[in-house]
């Protein structure tokens, strides 16, 4: 008698312990969204899960997973450059989201020594791989530096850093030149003191200002520039002279997209996965495509729906569950989350909406994937039931 009851003791204490951790999540945040799953599918905590929720930046992981496996850990993004018999040199983008000033000064160097120190009659901007009026649903009425304007060229991620003094307008980076654009943008529209634009409200201007900055750095090279920048498109027929593959990884970009959470590196990233897999040039609608059928062949068209890859958009809807099968999948680029305390997670966040999504080590059901979404601004909350998650369980 005495073992049965010991057995049937020792039966009940997980069951008592994971109501006990469902009453602490409760009490945390009775209207949120948490749910948690162990390494065998089981639901530890499922708690108001029943309605799909906007995923904010969480939604940067599938963006990231898609760009995995179309794209490849070591993909790189291109620029090309072309010379023309007058010296006329035209520069093709191919939506790279990393060309900052370090990358152009590594570019220019390599470019100069290619085609020579002779003087360039001008530069033409080639930007005809982004269709001139594409869109992201979300970043139609903001201004800020994190939600530029996507583009198949653009530099320091279609922003401008500067300090404004007065009328008067320097760099705010060491490493990056002022140019004439740079300090007419600032004198229109920047506050005083230090801070950073986005190039948002007419796509000549952020190209043109992409012009402007590697004519600067190709005068830092030792080359010049005599002629004018314009745009338009490569001649047929003609062959470029380099093509610089950018220095970082896709994987690397990846990590610093999921630590930084830049809406505009992430569509970048988001456009060239319907690029390279149905050719340019880009499109929402094909990238769309494209994670459409990759999500369809696991099961998860219905309850992973995007609009854009970056989370901006609140017509994104994710469901608990579906997100929690989804991170399954991920779970072998889980080191490119940020990390800390024994967690790998994304964080979003956009007005009325906080989400929190990854992975943790507990004590008792080791790693678990969690998913929890909340219809507040309560930002700390989230790391709060994360915090109970690992501790009751």
């Amino acid at each position: 008698m005495w073992t049965h009851l010991l057995a049937c003791a020792l039966l009940l204490l997980p069951a008592q312990a994971l109501a006990g951790a469902k009453e602490k999540l409760a009490a945390l945040a009775t209207s949120g969204l948490v749910l948690v799953v162990d390494e065998k599918g089981n639901e530890l905590v499922a708690q108001n899960t029943d309605r799909p929720f906007v995923p904010a930046s969480v939604a940067k992981i599938v963006t990231a997973w898609l760009a995995m496996e179309v794209l490849g850990a070591d993909y790189r993004f291109e620029t090309r450059f072309y010379l023309d018999g007058d010296r006329m040199l035209y520069i093709r983008g191919g939506g790279d989201p990393f060309l900052i000033s370090e990358e152009l000064a590594q570019l220019a160097s390599v470019l100069v020594a290619a085609i020579g120190q002779q003087p360039l009659s001008g530069i033409v901007l080639d930007a005809s791989y982004y269709p001139a009026d594409i869109r992201i649903p979300g970043i139609e009425d903001t201004d800020e530096a994190y939600d530029a304007l996507n583009s198949a060229l653009a530099v320091n991620f279609n922003t401008i850093h500067a300090v404004r003094k007065g009328k008067t307008v320097r760099s705010a980076e060491e490493q990056t030149p002022i140019t004439p654009l740079a300090v007419s943008q600032f004198l229109a529209r920047a506050p005083q003191g230090r801070s950073r634009i986005s190039l948002t409200q007419d796509p000549t201007v952020g190209l043109h200002y992409a012009g402007e900055l590697i004519a600067a750095f190709i005068e830092r090279a030792g080359g010049k520039v005599e002629g004018k920048i314009s745009t338009g498109a490569v001649p047929q027929g003609l062959e470029p002279v380099y093509i610089h593959r950018q220095s970082r990884t896709l994987s690397a970009i990846l990590a610093q997209l999921l630590l930084g959470s830049n809406n505009y590196i992430a569509n970048q990233i988001f456009l060239e996965i319907g690029g390279h897999r149905l050719g340019g040039p880009v499109s929402l609608e094909k990238s769309l495509q494209v994670a459409n059928e990759m999500l369809v062949r696991h099961g998860l068209a219905e309850s992973i729906q995007l609009k854009e890859g970056s989370g901006i958009s609140s017509g994104n809807r994710f469901t608990a569950r579906g997100l929690a099968r989804f991170l399954h999948l991920f779970e072998p680029h889980a080191t490119l989350l940020q990390s800390g305390d024994g967690t790998h997670f994304k964080t979003g966040s956009i007005p009325g909406v906080r989400t929190l999504a990854g992975y943790a080590d507990t004590s008792k059901h080791g790693r678990v994937r969690f998913v929890i979404a909340l219809t507040s601004n309560d930002g700390a909350m989230r790391f709060r039931l994360l915090k109970a998650i690992q501790s009751e369980l």
